[in-house]
């Protein structure tokens, strides 16, 4: 073996770090007795050298190689005591990723050897095995972050005009005809200028990508032909994952980010602090615990165990200053070095978790809302786990944003003609201020969703009462069985027309809530053009057709829907009232002589608490007023005023266009049940004809003047038919798809109703 020079290096920064003459490597572990650095030839198959640490400061390992440069290959080998029931399993035998590692080489590759323990031994993990894991790892890559971002800027969209798109950088371009092949599923896939072009012309703002962090495919997955397709799975923060890199560099990654913020795209990404891969007390040692077990993972009482709120085999102790150092590191190194503008932290409650419960002055969420860099990107939470007071939906503190399940469910079971919901469908499309209106919270902290990567599709939505795992093999036991999902007569795929019209109908009336609720949007990718799942509510582990997005399967009905969700996401920018940055009250403003919203009924009055009490009540208008104070500032607002009207009744129902003051006419934006039509006058006072399962936006038109919102939603819209979606796809019409397109106008044929919940 060669031996390479060493000095003492530095403690800091922790992780492989290239100054322009060598390389630092430094490296935390509180409890271990000794740490070798292991380097390895380019491809990292054959060890070529190991170099004991010199120095230990402050609880971190560090040394530097003068000799050492980017495409380092490496890893190491920490000594220490190997006793689980003292919640330390060191063992040199088994080679480690460092936590800080910037890049990995080759995959990871399943054998015995890669635990701690001897496989099959009578005394489990606490027996201990000396074969070496090296041949299996993947080991770490010494990277030069030089790149030239030139005249990149983030787009800093204000979080109301905020709107999400949630999708897998692999499946959604798998698919894609525009994408060479090659290309297919990386970042420099989604980079593609035909890519970027449809993402811009939707009108979303920003991309929320799954995880991307270097991940482990499950073993058990593996052994059933299937992977770990969604990512959940994360083994290093720091590394994007290299099956999604079509180049030897990790700067294409930043070059994805450089497009995507050309086209005034954000990128945001979900991330996983909340466990790793190794699992519990039976899983592999692969990094975290076996350079020290006991400061990474939150312990039981008997530290031979973990606790589990994660459901996953482990939990990261953010509670430890060095983990929530790492944690904290990583996502300042994504925010500034690679340029992404937001988080969206899975399982996020574990994150405020202290050993005495979730607080919101918790360590982590303290971190986060003091740091110069991290208080000033978009943060998200998904607000719950499963361990003890794990729901916290609204329980986050100022500046951060958070998934909504509760809008979800009450405008999926609304619609779905479940009974009782007009009073929770109110407080939800208003933005939700019963969890989110306390410490200066704005309504876009409600996150509102209709479906997510983890659930249903939009159209799978309306297609099945049932999820259908079966491709999972778990025997459909496995994701969630309480869908408020109806299929509306026939369970799947029909040439029914009928059942068409109304489900074509139905993802229109969802989308069309999504986004003329308050709060901040997300729209599931595909869900735009109806793209289905076949019916697997947890495709997790389907990397194929099932779980990517099938482009060349759009047809008419799917590029109809494209362009109606382009024209609700222009009426959404045209109309600040839509995205108000206040929330609504509905208190009157005497010095103003205005309320904000009323709650109207189809008789055109208020709403009565008696009419709020009935079950049956399924037909109710929102009305915002334009001139209500729009910020804190005491005087009017002038903005349009909007009437929101919604009929989840399986029937026609009258609805009286209430009578405002400073108007005559109510001009019809949108009618679900009549996507195509323009825009169209009615007196106020005049009865409008809700169809059965339907939503309507109308806009009050001023007395003798043109209202400059409704020219600017009207300019909008008009842009929109100019500028047909970029989408490079020549489907065949045939003529069941030209019978549904005209079926989509007729009034509706009412079916069997939904399934009682």
């Amino acid at each position: 073996m060669r031996r390479s020079r060493v000095r003492e290096g530095l403690p800091f920064p922790l992780g492989a770090t290239w100054d322009g003459l060598g390389v630092n490597f430094a490296i935390f572990s509180a409890n271990a007795t000794k740490v070798e650095l292991c380097l390895f030839d380019l491809e990292g198959k054959r060890e070529l050298e190991r170099i004991e640490l010199p120095e230990y400061t402050d609880e971190v390992w560090h040394g530097y190689l003068p000799d050492a440069r980017p495409g380092t290959v490496y890893a190491y080998r920490v000594h220490g005591p190997y006793e689980p029931s003292a919640g330390h399993r060191f063992n040199p035998n088994k080679l480690l990723l460092d936590p800080y590692a910037k890049q990995f080489v080759g995959q990871l590759r399943w054998n015995d050897a890669l635990f701690g323990y001897r496989v099959g031994s009578q005394r489990n993990d606490l027996s201990f095995d000396k074969r070496d894991s090296a041949p299996a790892m993947p080991k770490c890559r010494v990277i030069d972050p030089a790149f030239t971002w030139g005249r990149d800027r983030p787009p800093a969209i204000p979080w109301e005009r905020t709107i999400f798109y949630e999708t897998h950088l692999r499946g959604y371009t798998m698919r894609h005809p525009a994408v060479p092949p090659q290309l297919r599923g990386t970042f420099s896939g989604l980079a593609q200028k035909e890519v970027v072009d449809y993402i811009r012309a939707l009108g979303v703002t920003s991309v929320e990508l799954l995880p991307i962090h270097a991940f482990i495919d499950d073993r058990y997955l593996l052994d059933k032909g299937l992977k770990n397709y969604w990512g959940y799975n994360t083994i290093g923060f720091f590394a994007p994952d290299p099956r999604y890199l079509a180049t030897p560099f990790v700067n294409e990654f930043k070059e994805m980010v450089a497009h995507l913020h050309e086209a005034g795209i954000e990128v945001i990404l979900d991330v996983v602090y909340n466990h790793t891969a190794e699992g519990n007390e039976m899983g592999p040692t692969l990094s975290f615990k076996g350079i020290d077990n006991a400061s990474y993972y939150r312990l039981a009482p008997d530290a031979r165990y973990y606790i589990n709120d994660t459901g996953t085999g482990n939990t990261l102790n953010l509670s430890h200053p060095r983990v929530l150092q790492m944690v904290t590191d990583s996502l300042r190194y994504w925010a500034t070095e690679m340029r992404v503008d937001g988080f969206r932290f899975d399982l996020a409650t574990i994150l405020g978790r202290e050993p005495h419960g979730f607080d919101q002055g918790g360590g982590f969420l303290d971190a986060c809302r003091q740091d110069p860099v991290l208080s000033r990107v978009k943060l998200i939470a998904e607000p719950w786990d499963i361990g003890p007071g794990g729901y916290q939906v609204g329980g986050f503190p100022p500046g951060w944003a958070e998934w909504n399940d509760r809008y979800r469910d009450t405008v999926r079971a609304y619609w779905k003609g479940d009974e009782g919901k007009l009073p929770e469908l109110a407080a939800r499309i208003t933005g939700s201020s019963d969890f989110f209106n306390r410490r200066g919270r704005r309504p876009w902290a409600s996150v509102n969703f209709i479906t997510a990567h983890d659930g249903f599709t939009l159209n799978d939505l309306v297609s099945y009462n049932d999820k259908h795992n079966e491709a999972n093999g778990e025997d459909n036991r496995d994701g969630h069985s309480h869908n408020l999902a109806w299929n509306h007569g026939v369970e799947g795929p029909t040439d029914d027309p009928e059942i068409k019209t109304l489900r074509e109908r139905q993802m229109r009336n969802l989308l069309a809530t999504l986004f003329f609720s308050q709060g901040t949007p997300m729209l599931l990718a595909g869900d735009e053009f109806a793209r289905t799942q076949q019916g697997n509510n947890n495709a997790y582990c389907q990397d194929n057709e099932i779980g990517w997005v099938d482009w060349e399967g759009i047809d008419e009905d799917g590029r109809s829907l494209i362009e109606f969700t382009r024209r609700l996401i222009a009426l959404r920018n045209a109309h600040p009232l839509l995205r108000r940055g206040r929330w609504l009250t509905g208190a009157c403003n005497d010095d103003l002589g205005v309320k904000d919203v009323a709650w109207i009924n189809p008789s055109g009055q208020e709403q009565t608490t008696e009419q709020w009490e009935d079950p049956m009540a399924r037909c109710l208008g929102l009305l915002m007023d334009g001139r209500a104070q729009p910020t804190g500032i005491r005087q009017k607002g002038n903005e349009a005023t909007l009437l929101l009207v919604v009929n989840s009744y399986h029937d026609v129902v009258g609805f009286k266009l209430p009578e405002v003051v400073g108007g005559r006419e109510w001009v019809c934006l949108m009618d679900t049940n009549k996507p195509d039509d323009k825009p169209g006058s009615f007196e106020t006072g005049s009865e409008y004809l809700v169809t059965g399962r339907s939503l309507l936006l109308f806009e009050l038109k001023p007395d003798g003047r043109v209202d400059s919102a409704l020219r600017e939603a009207a300019q909008a819209l008009e842009a929109v038919a100019r500028s047909p979606a970029p989408l490079r796809l020549d489907p065949v019409e045939t003529p069941a798809q030209t019978e549904t397109a005209s079926a989509e106008r007729r009034d509706p044929v009412i079916v069997e109703d939904p399934p009682a919940e």
